[in-house]
């Protein structure tokens, strides 16, 4: 469970830190002016001489200059050493970083050391004479003591039997909700109780960090770098994702959206549907030229944390995700067609994007990554009047993209649009698919592949609940964005991707015989 849609302490802090870094950057100072700024922000964020929210100020600010580094692109610092917040600013302060590994982290001291996995009994216990909880465990890890039940966590393998015959509801389960949110099972505890990823497994969805109610894992960003750009006169674009809907209510029009983008600082504004589009009829032509002659089924390649997840945990599927590049790459890379010396920002949902825009392939083509979130902070940091902003009619819409292409956003949005262009080339041909949303049931549905269960079919795989509408970049609640996303897809001005005025890009993009996903 995710606290999108909820205004949390962890998410105004987050905020703060997003927005205090973007003054930071808008100042364009250098230096120890530089360092002066950086090292007043927790201090803003966090005022007064007394803790509020962990009753330790200090531990608060400290906390408060990890995330600080982290919105800036810069590493965490060892807890064992000496080393200043404003160690490594220098070499952030330029508008060509990209990502350092790792992209998301766990600030050690922030983390409240929760249990793996717990099974408990409560102060509900009424201590029944039927006690149901100690005949169903299979353990036999529950006793009777002092008229209540008891239960031996040596003994107890967790499998929460025990809770669900409890009349009174006196039994919890409970799980980390770090690792509860993490679908690769790459979180774990260190030597310490804290909790620690595995990098092996992580596929940089992002889900641990908006899902910890402490606050304790953070990705980096490129807040600093993106209006280190800006400051020195950069051609950047934005390149707004459809699941932006919704996302920023002062900006409900799309109008008032790339107003606010020109005014923060971007030179113009598209959206990413337009890509969408060419990744629909690309991918078409993929399914239909793959499957069943070479492969068994093919699997679309739109979400990074999902063909990752498919590579690393079943590389002998890698075949089978689609090599059809992402909206995102499609979009960036037809700018660079049009204006070569611009550079390209996208604007999103997904923390996963970060790293698909560090590949070796994709860098060239993608300079930034922001998420909404990060945007929000932006907006707020440049100190915008929205009701004063003006817009220009004659520029209200972002692109020319399809009903389908905006539909991307949402689970099963990019199977169906693939589907049902195929079916419009082949009336008579049947096209079977399955999705799955969240990287748990996507390695169900990939286990299922693998043993022959979905032969023949097209699937589709996001790792975020609900889709991209869900990612760790979000705002707000993703059911209420999907409401409103539909709404959205009925508005656009024409429902075939084919129809889109940028499909004869589509071989020129694709030209590139060392791009890989």
């Amino acid at each position: 469970m995710s606290f999108r849609g909820i205004n949390t302490t962890v998410i105004q802090i987050r905020r703060q830190v997003f927005t205090e870094v973007a003054r930071m950057a808008y100042a364009n100072v250098k230096g120890e002016q530089a360092n002066h700024l950086m090292r007043k922000i927790p201090y803003t964020i966090i005022p007064g001489e007394e803790g509020k929210l962990r009753k330790d100020i200090f531990l608060e600010r400290a906390i408060v200059e990890e995330r600080v580094r982290l919105a800036m692109g810069l590493p965490t610092r060892r807890m064992d050493e000496h080393n200043s917040v404003v160690s490594g600013l220098e070499d952030a302060s330029i508008a060509d970083k990209y990502y350092d590994p790792p992209l998301v982290n766990v600030i050690k001291f922030a983390c409240n050391r929760c249990p793996e996995k717990l099974v408990k009994v409560s102060d509900l216990c009424q201590g029944c004479l039927a006690h149901p909880c100690m005949e169903v465990c299979p353990k036999k890890a529950i006793t009777w003591e002092s008229g209540r039940s008891t239960i031996d966590q040596e003994k107890c393998i967790k499998c929460g039997r025990c809770a669900t015959v409890c009349p009174y509801n006196a039994i919890v389960k409970t799980e980390r909700p770090c690792a509860a949110a993490c679908g690769m099972g790459a979180i774990h505890s260190d030597e310490l109780g804290r909790a620690e990823i595995d990098y092996s497994k992580c596929v940089s969805c992002g889900q641990c960090l908006v899902n910890c109610p402490f606050g304790a894992i953070a990705d980096k960003g490129q807040i600093y770098q993106l209006i280190q750009g800006f400051n020195r006169g950069d051609r950047i674009y934005a390149l707004v994702a459809p699941a932006f809907i919704n996302q920023f209510p002062s900006l409900a029009s799309t109008g008032k959206l790339k107003a606010a983008l020109k005014a923060i600082g971007f030179y113009d504004v598209v959206e990413v549907a337009i890509g969408a589009d060419l990744c629909t009829v690309d991918e078409a032509h993929d399914f239909l030229e793959e499957v069943p002659g070479k492969l068994d089924f093919m699997a679309t390649s739109c979400c990074p944390a999902w063909s990752m997840m498919a590579k690393t945990a079943f590389p002998a599927l890698a075949k089978n995700i689609s090599m059809t590049m992402t909206p995102m790459v499609f979009t960036a890379r037809m700018m660079k067609q049009k204006d070569p010396t611009a550079r390209m920002c996208f604007i999103g949902p997904c923390a996963a994007k970060k790293l698909e825009a560090s590949r070796r392939t994709v860098r060239s083509d993608v300079d930034f990554v922001l998420t909404f979130e990060e945007l929000a902070g932006i907006i707020e940091g440049k100190d915008l009047d929205i009701d004063l902003l003006e817009v220009d009619e004659n520029e209200a819409a972002l692109c020319s993209a399809s009903a389908a292409g905006r539909g991307f956003a949402q689970s099963g949005g990019v199977a169906n649009a693939v589907a049902n262009k195929i079916k419009e080339w082949h009336p008579d041909m049947e096209v079977k698919i399955a999705s799955a949303q969240g990287l748990a049931d996507c390695k169900k549905l990939l286990m299922l592949a693998k043993a022959g269960k979905y032969n023949g079919y097209l699937l589709e795989g996001m790792g975020c609940p609900g889709g991209c509408i869900g990612g760790a970049g979000t705002i707000a609640d993703p059911a209420r964005t999907a409401i409103q996303l539909n709404k959205y897809m009925k508005e656009a001005p024409f429902t075939d991707p084919e129809q889109s005025p940028y499909m004869s890009e589509i071989h020129v993009l694709k030209d590139d015989p060392n791009f890989e996903l």
